[in-house]
């Protein structure tokens, strides 16, 4: 070989190795619409996880939980934070893997009743009005319908159920309009009950609650390299302590302060698909309430 054709290879071999590492992958959030929104959110987040891994990047905003899924199906979104009830669907229609979890301190659902309502066990709520949160949500949808389940109270013929904002859903269980409210628990307290002076804290008393749901996540499509995907998943683990302070700068993110960075893997999220069966949509093959 002459010195003129090996030097050519060496340079197609520097060009090719640079374009390998020059790759830039897409990220999107499932609850959060609008780049504007994206990289106030979770800019920080997106800075720390450059840093981490070497790689780079880029912000994709998504209209919907359905916008999210068709993005990884065309290979346009690389990778995903998203919730649990949105990545049994994600999963079912774009085999997503899961690579990282958000656990949060203290996610889990509650069923909340009024002291005085002589509600002393779940079949007291058996033919009675319920109020539930966003349709489809985790922590205020099914996980609620399955606490209800586990006392023998089937959430779909033995109650009369509502979908209402949080503070709506208190005010109306306040008043009396409903027997119970099924309710992300923490959430609850925080921006309901605490600031609520109009009653003494003993008004309201927790029916049931559940154990710690799975986490929220950072998944990768399916498209995306195996290698990749470890690349990420373990740099991510070996810098958490960063990771995580980029996560919580924003306020909008203070459900994850106290958080962890912990590897996870699809089997944790059967208890999810379970909770989608006792809702009554047994199938995990479209967002509920889209």
């Amino acid at each position: 070989m002459s010195l003129k054709s090996l030097m050519f290879g060496t340079a197609l071999a520097v060009i090719s190795a640079t374009a390998v590492t020059a790759e830039t992958w897409s990220i999107a959030v499932t609850d959060v619409e609008g780049l504007e929104r994206l990289q106030a959110e979770w800019g920080p987040f997106k800075t720390a996880l450059e840093a981490a891994t070497g790689e780079t990047f880029d912000f994709f905003p998504v209209s919907s939980r359905t916008a999210s899924a068709e993005a990884l199906r065309g290979e346009t979104i690389d990778f995903v934070i998203t919730g649990p009830a949105e990545y049994i669907i994600i999963n079912t229609l774009t085999k997503a893997t899961p690579l990282i979890g958000f656990g949060r301190p203290d996610y889990r659902c509650a069923i909340i009743v009024r002291a005085d309502a002589n509600i002393d066990s779940m079949d007291d709520l058996k033919g009675k009005k319920v109020a539930f949160g966003d349709i489809g949500s985790t922590s205020n949808m099914l996980c609620p319908m399955q606490l209800m389940a586990d006392y023998g109270v089937n959430p779909v013929s033995d109650i009369e159920k509502v979908h209402t904002a949080r503070n709506i859903a208190h005010e109306a269980l306040k008043a009396g309009d409903v027997a119970a409210i099924g309710i992300n628990e923490g959430s609850w307290i925080g921006s309901a009950r605490d600031k609520d002076t109009s009653v003494p804290y003993g008004f309201f008393k927790v029916l049931a609650r559940s154990g710690d749901l799975p986490n929220d996540m950072l998944l990768a499509g399916a498209h995306v390299p195996a290698e990749v995907q470890a690349l990420v998943r373990d740099k991510i683990v070996a810098n958490k302590a960063e990771i995580i302070t980029a996560i919580t700068t924003h306020e909008e993110n203070g459900k994850y302060v106290g958080m962890d960075l912990v590897t996870i893997e699809d089997a944790s999220y059967d208890v999810v698909r379970s909770m989608y069966t006792t809702a009554g949509y047994p199938q995990f093959d479209k967002f509920l309430g889209e």
